[in-house]
């Protein structure tokens, strides 16, 4: 019996080491190195770890002004909410793509790349809507970065790839199936995502921002949501739809006070619009140019194009080269500078109130901080503000919900806004007793 057994082992153990033999033939790890391995090696670098810090204020017990309570102007107490997800480099000079709900109202964003070492984040641009968020981090040397394909050709059941930071697990790869196409999921009533791609590779909470490619590594879609009561069903952004959002997300137009006058589209760089009156209309450009070089660097598609327009200074003449119908064109276009409005005219005219500094004494008496809000010194009779019974004395801390610390930062919020057109105005009526915070629709005109 002993004797058998022993010859077990020799038998059992001459086995094993005819595996180990084998897997140190070259040949074998060729033979396992499958398209998910090489999607994975060649993505990895360009994946990130995003964790956030977001500080969460609540009103202790005991108040020490009476107002305190009515506008959480007091010293609330304040603890600290950490949380992680994931993200991609979409450009090599530092912009990383994840979801808006994994840095929503957060004070502290790092990006955690594969080579272990962290940086810094800042959060340029936000889209709640659509879930996604664009950051920039400083890249002293270009980054790795995905290649975005598209999603109008996605077959379902053809194999995605995953990576991401599923529960705090760093640089996690999965892979599954499309399941679905075109799904629909409802959050809230206010909260409605379109359009998803549905997976079953696992997907779990950190995921969120990470990447879905295909076999070929193109990314193919964003990972946004998984259903909680459901094990492998997940659900990703198409990469159409950042394709299509980047533009508004990256335009300098947006983000500084100039003018330029260009949208530019897609993978191929070309303009789908020239605004009226623009530089770039006076300098010739066309719908339908296809933009090859931004000065002496050509370009890769339209993302690159804004990258590059979002480090040109206010006053600077930027040189395109462009493909119009095979003919190569070269315009200079110049980034004007806007001024800014003047927010004291634009409350008159659409509001139909005077606005004023708030002075440091009512600041002190009411605890309020040094950059909220703006006072209405004088309601203009017959005016939209007067008909919503605004009143003097009143103050205004927000307009379409965007916070004012003062009369700039009102005409700010109220450019582009039309007679006509609605608004939402948030202020406080320190005058009543109690005081009381109130939130108004109005519809802008024109004060007297």
């Amino acid at each position: 019996m002993n004797r058998g057994f022993r010859g077990m082992l020799v038998i059992v153990c001459a086995v094993g080491l005819s595996v180990v033999a084998l897997a140190e033939e070259p040949s074998s790890q060729s033979r396992r190195r499958t398209p998910i391995v090489e999607v994975f090696e060649r993505a990895r670098d360009a994946v990130v770890n995003i964790s956030t810090t977001r500080v969460e204020r609540y009103q202790p017990r005991g108040f020490e002004s009476p107002f305190d309570e009515i506008f959480n102007f007091g010293h609330p107490a304040v603890q600290e909410i950490n949380s992680v997800g994931s993200g991609f480099v979409v450009h090599e000079s530092g912009y990383v793509v994840t979801n808006a709900h994994v840095v929503g109202q957060t004070s502290d964003v790092k990006v955690n790349f594969a080579d272990q070492h962290t940086e810094i984040a800042r959060v340029v641009a936000v889209d709640s809507e659509h879930d996604l968020a664009v950051l920039k981090v400083d890249a002293p040397k270009p980054l790795p970065h995905l290649r975005l394909g598209r999603s109008d050709d996605i077959m379902i059941g053809e194999t995605v790839i995953a990576i991401g930071n599923p529960l705090g697990l760093k640089h996690t790869v999965t892979s599954g199936i499309v399941s679905a196409l075109d799904r629909e999921l409802v959050f809230s009533r206010n909260a409605t995502y379109s359009g998803l791609i549905q997976t079953d590779a696992a997907i779990n909470p950190g995921n969120s921002g990470g990447p879905l490619l295909n076999i070929d590594g193109e990314l193919i879609g964003i990972n946004t949501a998984i259903r909680g009561d459901a094990q492998n069903v997940g659900f990703a952004i198409p990469v159409d739809r950042l394709w299509e959002l980047l533009p508004s997300m990256l335009d300098i137009e947006k983000r500084q006070r100039v003018k330029f006058g260009l949208a530019v589209n897609g993978p191929d760089a070309r303009v789908s619009a020239v605004r009226a009156d623009s530089p770039a209309q006076k300098a010739g450009v066309q719908v339908g140019d296809r933009l090859v070089r931004f000065g002496n660097q050509p370009l890769r598609d339209g993302i690159d194009y804004y990258v590059h327009l979002l480090s040109a200074k206010p006053g600077e003449q930027v040189a395109l080269t462009l493909d119009r119908k095979g003919q190569s064109v070269t315009s200079k276009i110049p980034l004007e500078a806007i001024p800014p409005p003047d927010g004291g005219k634009l409350a008159a005219q659409l509001l139909g109130v005077q606005l004023a500094p708030i002075p440091d004494s009512v600041r002190r008496r009411y605890r309020l901080p040094a950059d909220t809000g703006v006072m209405v010194s004088e309601v203009i009779e017959n005016s939209p503000a007067a008909s919503a019974q605004v009143e003097d004395g009143d103050l205004i801390l927000s307009v379409n919900r965007i916070p004012v610390s003062n009369v700039a930062d009102v005409g700010l919020a109220l450019e582009g806004v039309q007679s006509g057109e609605n608004l939402m105005l948030g202020g406080a009526r320190l005058r009543a007793s109690p005081p009381f915070r109130w939130d108004i629709a109005i519809r802008a005109g024109r004060g007297r």
